[in-house]
């Protein structure tokens, strides 16, 4: 900081740099409640980033996984982009690379490449449209019925889109991500029987036999706006565990229920876990890690973004 202060907490000193470095702090939902409580903007990556848009600082400080911060930048090529932790990633990321995208398209160039917003930069400049799961079928739907389309990374989502729209023609990437992946039926199954007079809302990154089971399915936004205005008094919820500080926030007096997976026995992902209010202090005093594209990636990868918009 340019001038020595004391701060009874951390939080102080996080808000006055945030201040000092005309910044703005944006939190996803699967993050710690005491970044999210320090946060300027909550929600999921897209909406997150074209927030960025709407604000007239110099920084934007992303506490999510890095594919999100990339996207932020992406929208806002002219501002300062940093993360908490670099290191915070992400399985659909690493299970479809841009090398094995590329290889797929010289193989079958009549595909239409539609990827998932949980992709990396490089990624999305190899696609034709992005989706979000909020928007997943809508994007699909939009693309003329005689075009084969290839859907990436995520398995789960891809085979709830294809059920939904009804397409034959498309190819699912066989990524899947760490937490929604290795939700198992048989443990909601029985988390049903503890809470017999709760409804269960899914995200659609979670197993077919799982969302078979649902009475609500929708992104993380989604999830938390039709949970908190519902007048179901008890939700189980099968997504990650971040969003009860905002479910809680938005309807105190409900109830809401999360179902431990079958990967760490628990229901938060690793790599939202890494931020920290300490990396959160440190990064907004030294500007860094930073987000840095090639202008040619951001130019390619903005493109299917804008695409999506357009609908």
């Amino acid at each position: 900081m340019s001038a020595v202060a004391t701060y009874t907490s951390l939080a102080e000193e996080i808000l006055a740099l945030k201040r000092e470095r005309k910044a703005i702090i944006l939190a996803h939902h699967y993050q710690e409640s005491e970044i999210q409580e320090l946060a300027d903007v909550i929600g999921d990556s897209l909406e997150l980033a074209r927030k960025a848009k709407q604000f007239e600082g110099e920084v934007i400080v992303f506490c999510g996984v890095w594919f999100m911060a990339e996207t932020a930048k992406l929208l806002n090529p002219d501002r300062i982009v940093v993360v908490p932790d670099a290191k915070a990633g992400c399985s659909l990321v690493d299970s479809c690379p841009a090398d094995q995208l590329r290889a797929f398209k010289k193989r079958y160039p009549d595909h239409v490449v539609v990827s998932y917003i949980n992709t990396s930069a490089a990624v999305k400049a190899e696609s034709d449209i992005i989706c979000t799961s909020r928007n997943a079928v809508q994007v699909v739907n939009s693309i003329p019925l005689d075009k084969p389309i290839l859907f990436c990374p995520d398995i789960n989502l891809g085979n709830y889109v294809k059920q939904q729209t009804g397409r034959d023609n498309m190819k699912i990437w066989p990524g899947a991500c760490i937490v929604h992946a290795t939700f198992a039926a048989r443990r909601l199954t029985q988390t049903r029987i503890q809470h017999p007079t709760a409804l269960v809302a899914a995200h659609p990154e979670c197993p077919a036999e799982v969302l078979a089971m649902a009475d609500y399915i929708g992104s993380t936004s989604a999830i938390i706006e039709h949970c908190v205005n519902s007048d179901v008094p008890e939700w189980i919820i099968m997504t990650e565990s971040g969003v009860r500080h905002s479910l809680e926030k938005g309807a105190p007096n409900k109830k809401f229920y999360f179902v431990a997976n079958e990967n760490c026995n628990c229901s938060e992902c690793p790599y939202m876990r890494m931020n920290t209010l300490e990396k959160l202090r440190e990064c907004l005093d030294t500007l860094g890690p930073r987000v840095e594209l090639p202008a040619e990636i951001m130019e390619r990868a903005r493109l299917p973004i804008e695409r999506m918009l357009a609908l």
